[in-house]
């Protein structure tokens, strides 16, 4: 969070000036954390000097840790550093495995969530069916979605589409005013400024009035940006609120399954989703890296359900007592609008068995027949999604992907740019926006479908992370974002690999935080 710090000079001067840092109570959090690990190793590391032929035991271990890598059903890009980390690092490799390894959510997390497992929004079929006699291939891609998510196909629904922060905020206070009944917010950042300060505003008043308010956003995502008891702050303003995975300093998953979801609900009737968080950098109050590109939507109709049912879940999911009544808040609406779309949630086992953003995306790729064009901030994706970019570029497919000039994070920046060659040579078109940052997760494809949401191409979104994106088909508002890709292009720079410059050290720091960058 931010703290106001008064310095004093030689002359008696005084500046102010506003820095980060992070409350105690997740410094806390993570030394546990660390604690726990180094006593569980130290505690083995024991028993192999003072028990005899414990460490015949431990060698047994870690064959069998190898072999159950080998054999498991994960990518392979996760299964290579988990072994390098069992077979490099003595004693504690195998211990650190059976502690981080596994990617499920934790017991509480899954009792939580059968009670919530009743939820259903809609319980026909027939948008389905519709689009089955309509585009048979199309039908198959909203299918898959629809039984990985749980999620339903929707028509009745109108779309607006926002290019940039500015005018999605503007939209999200007008619409906020006019609420009457409920409110949801749920978001991967909220930090204090102009953009939440205006919300929160807005909140404070309609939780006078009787409106029902949830805030939820992620406790790591906000760790140096809210105090660690924000919640308390909100709930004194009748604001119900809860960061979502709270810290505790556990050595399990808690570092690992954090919701990146940015939604936000309005009477059930209105929806807002896309990149765009609630700081002030997205909305280009600050410019700490050029002009932040974002886009996002607002949906107003029937898909607002599903993302009433994402909130209800999340919110819920970390709760102790919760009996939640979702029927009150799915109040159907039906607005007249071309096209079909599907709002969707993806995000870790075993509330998700499948991969669901990536399959989109895969989807996307191998079924175009003209072209695939996306923007992304990150790109550091695995070989199967590198291999369906690359077949696609192969084909003929013309692929154009744009990534930010001026970068967030200098490593993953340097991860990002690795995979350059590889995509140039099979025949893709790499640009980077040269104005600052581009955080927008856009895919479109045909002039037919497309995909906004909170979907990075990185692993750690692709599977770790609560996320969620809507994917539409043949909705007017895909001219819109096709005709904001192509002008977000014409102020790009299309980059040629050659014009790239490395050192070798850059080199070498990449390719070893590319082997772990899964597990991160």
């Amino acid at each position: 969070m931010k703290k106001k710090i008064i310095k004093t000079d030689k002359n008696g001067n005084q500046t102010e000036k506003e820095i980060y840092y992070i409350p105690v109570r997740y410094i806390l959090a993570v030394l546990i954390t660390i604690a726990e690990t180094a006593a569980v190793v130290a505690i083995v590391v024991a028993l192999m000097y003072k028990v005899p032929y414990f460490s015949i035991a431990v060698l047994l271990t870690e064959i069998g840790v190898v072999l159950q890598i080998i054999n498991s059903n994960d990518n392979p890009d996760y299964k290579i550093p988990w072994l390098l980390i069992v077979l490099i690092v003595p004693v504690a490799g195998f211990m650190i495995y059976f502690m981080y390894y596994s990617r499920k959510l934790s017991k509480k997390f899954i009792k939580r969530l059968s009670k919530m497992n009743s939820i259903e929004v809609k319980d026909d079929w027939s948008e389905l069916d519709a689009l089955e006699n309509e585009d048979i291939l199309a039908y198959r891609q909203a299918l898959q979605i629809c039984k990985t998510a749980n999620t339903h196909l929707y028509r009745n629904t109108k779309i607006k589409y926002f290019e940039v922060g500015e005018k999605m905020h503007a939209a999200m206070l007008e619409d906020l005013k006019k609420a009457e009944k409920f409110i949801f917010l749920e978001y991967f950042i909220i930090e204090e400024g102009v953009f939440w300060n205006s919300i929160l505003e807005i909140l404070k008043t309609k939780a006078t009035q009787g409106v029902e308010v949830r805030v939820v956003w992620d406790d790591i995502g906000c760790m140096a940006l809210l105090p660690g008891d924000y919640y308390k702050t909100l709930e004194k303003m009748g604001i119900h609120a809860i960061p979502f995975a709270k810290m505790r300093g556990q050595a399990n998953n808690e570092f690992n399954n954090r919701s990146h979801r940015k939604i936000m609900v309005i009477d059930g009737k209105i929806g807002y989703t896309g990149g765009i968080n609630i700081a002030d950098e997205y909305i280009n109050v600050t410019h700490p890296f050029g002009h932040w590109k974002d886009t996002g939507i607002r949906m107003q109709g029937e898909a607002v359900a599903e993302l009433t049912k994402m909130f209800i879940t999340d919110y819920a999911l970390n709760f102790r007592k919760s009996n939640e009544e979702y029927e009150k808040y799915c109040i159907s609406e039906k607005c007249a609008d071309n096209g079909f779309l599907i709002p969707f949630g993806s995000g870790p086992r075993p509330i998700y068995n499948k991969e669901v953003g990536k399959a989109v995306i895969m989807n996307m790729l191998n079924q175009a027949k003209r072209y695939v064009y996306i923007t992304t901030p990150y790109l550091i994706i695995d070989n199967e999604l590198c291999q369906a970019i690359e077949n696609a570029a192969l084909r003929g497919i013309d692929i154009k992907i744009v990534t930010p000039h001026i970068p967030d994070k200098k490593i993953i920046f340097g991860m990002t740019r690795s995979s350059y060659k590889r995509f140039i040579d099979s025949g893709a078109e790499i640009y980077e926006y040269t104005p600052g940052f581009i955080h927008a997760k856009m895919y479109i494809s045909d002039d037919e479908a497309a995909m906004i949401g909170t979907i990075n191409l990185d692993y750690r979104s692709l599977v770790h992370h609560f996320e969620n994106g809507v994917w539409f088909y043949k909705c007017d508002v895909i001219d819109d974002i096709k005709t904001d890709i192509m002008d977000t292009i014409s102020k790009s720079e299309k980059i040629e690999f050659n014009s790239l410059k490395d050192t070798l050290i850059d080199r070498f720091i990449r390719s070893v935080v590319r082997i772990f960058a899964p597990m991160l």
